[in-house]
C-alpha cells in the first residue's frame, strides 16, 4: 500500500529538490562562464590583443569572481541573490575582457613573457574544464566545487600579481606552475573520494 503524504509536506520537498537543482545548475554555467572567460584572455594574449599587464588586470577580476562563488557554494547552496551579483560580476568581467582586447595597445605574442602568460591562463582553461566536468558528472559537490574555487582564485591571484609590472618571469611561471600541480591533485583527488553532487 503506498505510503500518502500530506501536501504541503509534498510541496515543501519539491522546492528542496528544485532549489538543490538550481544551485547545482546555476554553479555550473557559472562553471562554464570562467571556462569561456579564461579562453578568451588566452586568444586574447595568443593573438596579440592583450598585454600581459592587460591579461594580469583580467586574472585578477577572476580571482575575485572565482572568490565570490567559493563563498556562495561554501554552505552547498546558491540563492538567487548570491545568483545575480555573481551574473552582474561575469557581465562585468565579460565587458571588461572585450575592451581590453580593443584597445589601442597590443601584446607581442612571441614573448617569453606572453608565452609564459599564455601557459598558465591554458592550465586556468584545464582546470575549469576539469572542475565543470565534475559538476556535471556528479563526482563534484557544491561544497567541494566551493573549495576547488578558492584554489583557483589563488592561482589566478599568483598570476595577476606576476602580471602587473607588464612581464611574467621565468621564476614567477615556476610559483605559479608549482601552486597549479597542488590544484591539478586537489582537483584528481576530490573528483576521486566517492562522494556525489
Amino acid at each position: 500500500m503506498p505510503i500518502k503524504y500530506p501536501r504541503s509536506t509534498l510541496v515543501a520537498l519539491l522546492g528542496v529538490m528544485s532549489s538543490a537543482a538550481f544551485a547545482q545548475t546555476a554553479a555550473q554555467l557559472d562553471q562554464q562562464r570562467d571556462v569561456n572567460q579564461q579562453e578568451r584572455i588566452e586568444q586574447g594574449l595568443k593573438s596579440g590583443a592583450l598585454t600581459s599587464r592587460e591579461a594580469g588586470r583580467l586574472e585578477s577580476e577572476q580571482k575575485r569572481i572565482d572568490n565570490m562563488q567559493a563563498r556562495d557554494l561554501r554552505d552547498g547552496h546558491m540563492s538567487a541573490g548570491e545568483q545575480l551579483r555573481l551574473d552582474k560580476a561575469q557581465n562585468a568581467a565579460s565587458a571588461d575582457i572585450y575592451k581590453q582586447k580593443h584597445d589601442a595597445q597590443s601584446g607581442n605574442a612571441g614573448s617569453a613573457s606572453s608565452q609564459r602568460m599564455q601557459a598558465d591562463v591554458q592550465r586556468n582553461v584545464n582546470q575549469q574544464t576539469r572542475i565543470q566536468n565534475g559538476m556535471k558528472s556528479g563526482e563534484l559537490t557544491n561544497r567541494e566545487t566551493s573549495r576547488l574555487e578558492a584554489g583557483e582564485a589563488r592561482i589566478s591571484g599568483k598570476e595577476a600579481r606576476a602580471a602587473a609590472n607588464g612581464r611574467v618571469g621565468a621564476r614567477e611561471q615556476r610559483s605559479i606552475q608549482r601552486g597549479e600541480n597542488r590544484q591539478s591533485r586537489r582537483i584528481y583527488r576530490t573528483k576521486h573520494n566517492g562522494r556525489f553532487g
